[in-house]
């Protein structure tokens, strides 16, 4: 019987893929699809993951040769702008690099720690008993002690393990389009292009988007309200939607992928059904981009070192739970941003517009930006507690340690739980030395005088008193307890 099963080779079971091996796993990942894909889905990843991949050892690979890495000088709440110049400190970070790149490091980073992928390996059947996951394909069957559903908005992991997706679906559909251009600023300095700007542009019949996020490449939106095609959309239908919206046509250039999709705002409601889990857009969608792969892989990063901790007799069935119960809550609150982003978006005419303008005004100070900023970032903490930092990402301080200066993120590579003794004179008992990594460190301004880092790269605790009850809670054998 496998360990674990993971079903979707995307980013989200590939990331999962890479946690579980770093903490002792054996996870093997099944995909219906006979190799990666090349459809640019999403462009970039934004907020906590950004962090957590630098915690990981993995931001230098993912960013080498990226168009952009850092903090931006602005970012859009739907088409509304946030703009970041002047204001110190703020701490969203953005990294852009396409789907099929990201699939692909990953997958090199999953190979490299021995993971094993499945091409060409379709679902067809899932059962469970109190011992295993049963999983079926036309020429597989496989048993488990776990199974995670990473298979995406139509999950078949959900619909077989019996979990509801509740939600709405958009009356609008959007046709999405990349085309290259030889122009170095892009179509706009086409004729044809007046009277049009970067980002949304509203019409009487629907919008349009134009923007580019690499040299030579334009992206090209169109909304309205319409039926989705049956077939694959072709450049024909792409500029007829254009002309119906904006009244004449443009020079798109020439098409490297088109797509046409609905949006829709969705949440499991559970995220756990027995030895079955689901991350990533399977237990989630939201209705305005730039969130899907933020949250689904940092779903990966919370799920990973839970499971591998009680397939190694270090984590109980409370630790498992605790997957839904931090998760869920922080997906409910990324929908209710994403949909108040879509709506902005949606509205039309004169009271959209208006809408828009006093929003634009109100977020150019200082408060409502910082706040939204930090929404962006991460939609809030894990549980609630007396010290600040706790449920929060663990902040990437600058040490002093035996072994020279070194960065929190260095400390978090391995996916292990820390110990970070800040001057308190923190003592850990014998037996959980083997599994927590106790670091004696000096710092400037130390937030507090102990932290306890969970292998995610969160506090699980911090201050001076309570740490044996902290590690007891989190990292102790269940037969223990």
């Amino acid at each position: 019987m496998e360990e674990i099963v993971i079903i979707g080779a995307g980013p989200v079971g590939l990331m999962l893929a890479c946690e579980l091996s770093l903490t002792g796993a054996r996870p093997i990942v099944l995909d219906k699809r006979t190799e990666p894909g090349e459809l640019p889905r999403a462009n970039g990843l934004g907020g906590h993951i950004v962090e957590l991949l630098e915690y990981r050892g993995l931001l230098d690979r993912l960013s080498a040769g990226s168009p952009f890495c850092g903090t931006p000088p602005g970012f859009p709440f739907g088409p509304v702008p946030l703009r970041f110049a002047g204001v110190d400190d703020i701490e969203l970070r953005m990294l852009l690099i396409q789907q099929p790149r990201l699939e692909r490091l990953l997958g090199e980073r999953a190979a490299e720690l021995g993971v094993e992928i499945r091409w060409g390996h379709e679902l067809t059947s899932l059962t469970q008993d109190e011992t295993r996951v049963l999983l079926e394909g036309a020429d597989f069957r496989l048993g488990a002690r776990y199974a995670v559903g990473c298979d995406g908005g139509h999950s078949l992991v959900r619909e077989l393990a019996g979990i509801g997706f509740p939600g709405t679906t958009d009356k609008e559909m959007m046709w999405l389009g990349h085309f290259t251009t030889a122009r170095t600023t892009g179509v706009f300095d086409h004729p044809d292009m007046a009277g049009l700007q970067p980002g949304w542009n509203h019409t009487r019949t629907g919008r349009l988007l134009l923007t580019s996020l690499q040299p030579g490449v334009q992206v090209v939106g169109v909304r309205e309200e319409r039926t989705p095609p049956a077939e694959p959309v072709t450049l024909a239908d792409f500029q007829t939607a254009v002309r119906r919206v904006l009244g004449r046509d443009l020079p798109l250039g020439e098409p490297i992928w088109l797509s046409s999709t609905v949006t829709q705002a969705r949440l499991a409601e559970r995220y756990r059904a027995g030895r079955v889990f689901l991350a990533g857009d399977a237990a989630h969608l939201f209705p305005a981009g730039g969130s899907a792969l933020n949250v689904g892989m940092t779903d990966a990063i919370n799920l990973g070192w839970k499971l591998s901790a009680c397939l190694g007799g270090r984590g109980s069935e409370s630790l498992l739970d605790s997957y839904e119960e931090e998760r869920r809550p922080l997906a409910e609150r990324t929908l209710m941003q994403t949909r108040a982003q879509a709506l902005l978006d949606r509205l039309s005419g004169e009271d959209g517009e208006a809408l828009r303008t006093l929003l634009a005004e109100i977020f150019a100070y200082e408060q409502p930006l910082r706040h939204l900023a930090e929404l962006l970032r991460s939609p809030g903490r894990y549980g609630e507690a007396d010290h600040p930092l706790v449920g929060r990402l663990v902040p990437n301080l600058t040490l002093t340690t035996e072994n020279g200066e070194q960065r929190v993120a260095e400390l978090m590579h391995r996916a292990r739980p820390v110990l970070l003794d800040l001057g308190g004179g923190a003592v850990l008992d014998d037996d959980a030395g083997d599994w927590i990594d106790l670091v004696r460190a000096e710092c400037d301004n130390p937030p507090a005088d102990t932290l306890l880092i969970r292998p995610d790269g969160y506090v699980a605790w911090a201050g001076a008193e309570g740490l044996s009850a902290a590690v007891n809670a989190w990292f102790t054998p269940p037969a223990r307890r």
